[in-house]
């Protein structure tokens, strides 16, 4: 089902000529993380962020707007495809919180740094190795620590 979700969203923006970054779970797999997938997680720069609402509006499950929640503050929309939730981060200004230094802290998401990889059957752009790892250990969630140390240990 994640394959289908992954082609879904891929092809959404590619008929547009959308940039994207894969990162979260999924791009956490491509390192050498072996946890199920919970979602799809990825970033569009936000002057696109409004056409892809539009362009998925059948299938959203969370409507695209700002929000603060598990250490996340940015504005997202939340689709649903065949069971999947495929969450698309508006690239403008997130912010994630630090938890060693208990502050928010910008995440920059930089869409010239990537490395494509094959995962469900398609060439994504993900996050870099690096990029990933530092803003995991910034939020330092149990699920970003799992995916950190089996990231290290693909190393």
């Amino acid at each position: 089902m994640h394959q289908l979700a992954a082609q879904w969203i891929v092809e959404l923006l590619g008929d547009r000529n959308i940039p994207f970054l894969i990162c979260g779970g999924l791009a956490a797999k491509g390192y050498g993380s072996e946890r199920d997938l919970n979602d799809i997680d990825l970033f569009v720069p936000g002057e696109h962020f409004s056409s892809v609402v539009q362009a998925g509006q059948e299938f959203v499950s969370k409507a695209a707007a700002h929000r603060q929640e598990e250490g996340w503050d940015l504005t997202y929309v939340q689709f649903k495809y065949e069971g999947i939730k495929v969450e698309v981060g508006n690239a403008n200004g997130p912010r994630i919180f630090d938890l060693g230094s208990q502050t928010w802290i910008p995440l920059n998401i930089d869409f010239s740094r990537y490395k494509t990889m094959h995962l469900l059957g398609l060439d994504l752009p993900l996050m870099l190795k690096e990029d990933l790892v530092r803003y995991k250990s910034a939020l330092s969630r149990p699920v970003d620590i799992e995916d950190i140390r089996a990231i290290g240990e693909s190393a």
